[in-house]
């Protein structure tokens, strides 16, 4: 039987739901440069639309505009999108072990299972808020994401070069603003300056998009290489 507290606390604006609110607002806004910047890369208003509500992952999104922009294939905007989205590969394996979920929502939720939806969910210690931020979070910030990106699609349309309004610098503010509290320790902050050392180093002779593909792949060795470690001192 469900009583008017248990009623009222569904209703109720809890600890993770307020914050997977307040994620959602500060991270959909950036659809904006986004919309704008992809059809400045020559994508329609419907393609961009579709690269926010069915690729759904702002990373990847913003390297796959990047390279073709920049004049590189297909192949390589899609390959250093997947790159960067294995992540949430990692991600959607903790989900599914913390929240469980069960027929269409296992669909959604791998869908909705992005940096910030994993971070608000693991930064609660009630199972209940757990699952209340991730839905709250995830589920927002597609919304939020692919209205924004609408609107940013839709301005772009009048604006000759987004960059003079200081949106592609919007991206690497977003960027900065995610990896900052990340940087807690020495081996984040060499990852960082040797990924920017590679793309540097390699700008001038690979071809346009191959440089935040191989970023991405030492990136992901290192990865490898740092959890085997931890394996192994375990």
């Amino acid at each position: 039987m469900t009583t008017r507290s248990d009623q009222g606390r569904r209703l109720e604006l809890t600890p993770a739901a307020k914050m997977g609110l307040s994620v959602t607002i500060a991270v959909s806004l950036f659809g904006l440069s986004f919309g704008a910047l992809a059809v400045a890369a020559g994508f329609s208003f419907w393609q961009t639309i579709a690269l926010s509500a069915l690729m759904f992952t702002g990373g990847s999104q913003f390297a796959f505009i990047g390279v073709i922009a920049a004049g590189g294939s297909p192949a390589a905007a899609f390959s250093s999108a997947t790159l960067l989205g294995v992540r949430n590969t990692i991600y959607a394996v903790q989900i599914k072990a913390m929240l469980n979920p069960a027929g269409a929502k296992r669909l959604v939720a791998a869908h909705v299972t992005i940096d910030e939806s994993m971070a608000v969910s693991t930064a609660q210690e009630d199972p209940a808020e757990q699952r209340r931020g991730f839905w709250v979070t995830g589920i927002g910030i597609w919304t939020g994401w692919t209205a924004v990106t609408a609107l940013g699609a839709w301005l772009g349309e009048f604006i000759a070069e987004p960059e003079a309004f200081g949106l592609d610098g919007a991206v690497v503010a977003a960027f900065l603003g995610l990896l900052w509290p990340r940087l807690k320790s020495v081996e984040p902050w060499a990852l960082a300056v040797v990924a920017a050392l590679v793309t540097t180093l390699t700008i001038p002779v690979v071809p346009s998009g191959l440089p935040v593909l191989i970023a991405a792949v030492v990136a992901i060795g290192w990865g490898l290489i740092t959890a085997g470690r931890g394996g192994e001192r375990r």
